[in-house]
């Protein structure tokens, strides 16, 4: 009987412990669902609250009420069940002694727990009392605000002509994306027009709305003077870690440190103390964010292709030593953070002015910042600059012309100006020239590479075994008279794909692969990657760089590497495996030849081996180099200054005095003196430095200027568009139309119709056609630094 009265109590006192947790977690929950309630209810209507807060605004006032009766009455009829359980535990008290097994005596008493529950019941009717009362108030205050906006019409204004129409679409979809209801959209015909006039710029402002109400507009960012920076340590810490790649990108960083800070200073001294404002400038590494899959930090120790990071790396350093204030992100939570980002779906405009003078990104920052901005995307993409490793040229960057003509890919027309693309080498004078560093030598290191040459020895450009399939006769040929290295990656066995007389080094270490480029004579590629950073460091480390001659050139119109890419190539196609060393370096440091030919192919490795050749490295991809590169381009570049269009008018009407003026040879046109040194509207570069030239038939502008040792200028284009630039090169027009064409200016000689550029977004140097010589903007350039003009600094 006792064992049984034993087992009775211990069931009876694990219920009470239960109820009293499970009453204390009521009691807590309660509270809390009690504070988020009431606090939705009173600040939710505030522009800027928290979005959790917001979904509470549409409870309404006997809603509301209802809530807190509901939760009064709960708590009452908990009381009463603690009071039955209370008088159990009373009547079990003798029970309580050495042989409980629940030690009861860490709880408070039933009595005490009761009057709890007592309080808090007696706290909830007082504030249910209270809230009505201030619910029956707001109600009052409000009633003629509410008649105001049960009132509300779509004004006609003949300024915001799409008022009506996104009137409708707010009707329709408003609950689409919580952004709205962020913003305070309430499904309320005043709250549309508010959201559209002060959030958005479709509607005109509400007369009876208190106009301090609507978002600031966009001022100035406060402005400070750029001081060149003397330490890296910062620049480390912005970049963050746990990321492979970064942690590839901060070696190289650290490696090359003392490079960069000799180069800042000498480009300091080159400045003489020129004031330069200091930019806020946002680095977001689209590629390297979880939602773009960060395919390449998993591949940084398994021989990926390491040239995006590379120049991500670049570009960090110089921005951060050229003096400017850095925000850098890798994920697209940070992206959102730094923006001012609305909770939601992307659909609204940013919450605060955009607080970056800069953002570098590339095309998964693009694509990430274009889906989560709004309406700010287009508002605030002048400031964007993508680095874009192949370059994207204006018949793919304009959206209407792509998808009428064809040129339409998965990464083109995003009506930029074709300069704010910024690719790895100057292939495309339409896009701005970014670059990438090679490591530089001083005299001691360069004397030790060439008495250390081993003039048998090979290096083949390809860490992927992929590289090797089907080059087995080249190896062959090659194995005859060089010993061969390789560095491709494996895990446990060997590549099949690698030959076995090839010593393979397996993945290396950035220092290691250069210690090894130090001793070989030769550097060779097999076609592919195409137009990576490799070469150069191998030239720059005195080896000579074998490529094979591509027969015919590789584009988007026969090769699948370029199919989808915003670039055909068709105007400077890939040549060769790396164009820029074939056409900006060349022999003795580059041999082009065609690898099918087998005794050319021999001829080249025997007159190399004989061959003595000093490290070289191009001026612009030094650090000095690119340093002054960005520097000029954050000080003169401009894509938010409204661009003037075309005088779109009838040939008849009389257009402005060209600021041409025919060559002495007379065979093209040059800046007129009459026009001023400082012509050409504040230009940049300056128009002093344009030539025009006509074009050949099939030779685009890139050819052509190129060809008088000169590079196509697009920013020179608006100079040409007109009627009087071709009777200055006396070529007779029977008519002249402006039209969407990216050949255009240009002329059809076979039938005297000449044509002028309608849309400014196509003024292009690459593509060219059969049917016209085309009308090209030429200018010189700087030694070693193709970007820049010789007064462009």
């Amino acid at each position: 009987a006792f064992a049984g009265a034993g087992s009775s109590l211990l069931i009876l006192t694990t219920l009470l412990l239960s109820c009293r947790i499970f009453v204390l977690g009521i009691g807590f929950f309660t509270l809390c669902f009690l504070m988020t309630s009431l606090g939705g209810q009173f600040s939710a209507k505030r522009l800027g609250d928290s979005p959790f807060t917001i979904r509470t605004e549409v409870m309404g006032a006997l809603e509301s009420r209802g809530v807190l009766r509901r939760m009064s009455d709960m708590l009452e009829m908990l009381m009463k069940r603690m009071d039955i359980l209370a008088r159990l535990e009373n009547s079990t008290d003798f029970h309580k002694g050495d042989e409980a097994r629940f030690p009861l005596d860490r709880f408070q008493p039933a009595a005490g727990l009761m009057e709890r529950i007592q309080a808090i019941a007696q706290n909830v009717s007082d504030i249910a009392i209270k809230v009505d009362q201030i619910l029956r108030n707001s109600l009052m205050n409000g009633k003629v605000m509410d008649g105001r906006r049960d009132q509300c019409e779509v004004p006609r204004d003949p300024k915001y002509p799409d008022c009506a129409g996104k009137v409708e679409w707010m009707r329709a979809r408003w609950t689409s994306d919580p952004c709205y209801a962020f913003f305070g959209v309430d499904g309320t015909e005043c709250s549309f027009l508010i959201y559209l006039s002060e959030v958005e710029w479709f509607c005109p402002p509400l007369p009876w709305r208190n106009q301090t109400a609507a978002l600031p507009s966009p001022g100035p960012l406060p402005r400070g003077q750029a001081a060149f920076q003397s330490d890296l340590t910062h620049l480390l810490e912005l970049m963050g870690t746990g990321k492979e790649s970064l942690i590839f990108m901060k070696k190289r960083i650290r490696h090359l440190a003392q490079q960069w800070l000799r180069a800042a200073r000498r480009l300091e001294q080159k400045l003489k103390g020129r004031q330069r404002d200091q930019k806020h400038i946002l680095i977001h590494i689209g590629f390297l964010t979880e939602e773009s899959g960060d395919v390449f930090s998993p591949r940084v120790l398994k021989g990926g292709p390491l040239g995006e990071m590379v120049q991500w790396a670049d570009i960090l350093a110089a921005l951060f030593l050229l003096g400017h204030s850095l925000r850098v992100t890798v994920s697209l939570k940070e992206l959102q953070s730094n923006l001012g980002v609305p909770p939601g779906r992307g659909n609204c405009p940013l919450t605060i002015p955009l607080p970056f003078d800069l953002i570098y990104t590339d095309y998964h920052g693009l694509q990430q910042m274009k889906q989560h901005m709004g309406l700010s995307f287009k508002k605030y993409s002048c400031r964007v600059r993508v680095i874009d490793t192949f370059g994207t040229e204006p018949a793919y960057n304009h959206e209407e012309y792509a998808t009428l003509r064809g040129y339409r890919t998965n990464w083109g027309y995003w009506n930029l100006q074709p300069a704010q693309f910024m690719t790895m080498f100057p292939h495309t004078p339409d896009n701005s020239f970014m670059g990438f560093v090679s490591e530089e030598l001083n005299r001691t290191e360069r004397q030790f590479i060439k008495s250390n040459k081993v003039s048998n020895m090979a290096v083949v450009y390809g860490k992927e075994a992929s590289i090797w399939k089907g080059k087995e006769k080249f190896l062959g040929i090659l194995n005859k008279y060089m010993e061969i290295h390789g560095t491709v990656y494996y895990e446990t066995q060997r590549p099949p794909e690698v030959p076995a007389f090839v010593k393979n080094h397996g993945l290396l270490p950035q220092h290691e692969f250069q210690q090894l480029l130090r001793k070989a004579k030769l550097f060779i590629g097999f076609g592919f990657p195409y137009e990576g950073p490799a070469p150069l460091e191998a030239i720059a480390n005195g080896c000579v760089f074998l490529q094979a001659r591509f027969n015919p050139p590789h584009s988007s119109l026969n090769h699948e590497f370029f199919r989808g890419k915003p670039t055909s190539r068709e105007a400077s196609p890939v040549s060769s495996q790396h164009p820029y060393a074939e056409d900006f370096i060349g022999k003795p440091h580059v041999w082009t030849v065609d690898y099918n030919n087998s005794e050319e192919f021999e001829a080249a490795i025997k007159a190399i081996m004989r061959s003595q050749v000093d490290p070289y490295l191009p001026y612009e991809y030094t650090c000095e180099g690119m340093l002054e590169r960005i520097h000029a381009y954050i000080q003169h570049q401009d894509f938010c200054a409204a661009p003037s269009p075309p005088e779109a008018k009838s040939p008849a009407m009389q257009s402005p005095r060209s600021p041409l003026a025919l060559a002495p040879n007379a065979t093209h046109l040059v800046w007129s003196p009459a026009a001023g040194r400082g012509g050409g509207g504040g230009t940049w570069p300056p128009a002093r430095s344009l030539q025009v030239w006509l074009s050949e038939a099939q030779h685009a502008c890139t050819e052509t200027c190129q060809r008088r040792g000169l590079v196509c200028e697009p920013t020179f284009f608006k100079f040409l568009n007109k009627k009087e630039v071709f009777l200055q090169l006396s070529i007779a027009c029977d008519s002249t139309e402006y039209e969407m064409n990216h050949l255009y200016p240009a002329v059809a000689e076979n039938v005297h119709e000449c044509y002028l550029q309608k849309e400014p977004l196509l003024f292009s140097c690459a593509g060219y056609n059969t049917k016209y010589r085309r009308l090209c903007p030429c200018r010189d350039y700087r030694k070693g630094q193709v970007a820049l003009c010789r007064d462009c600094l």
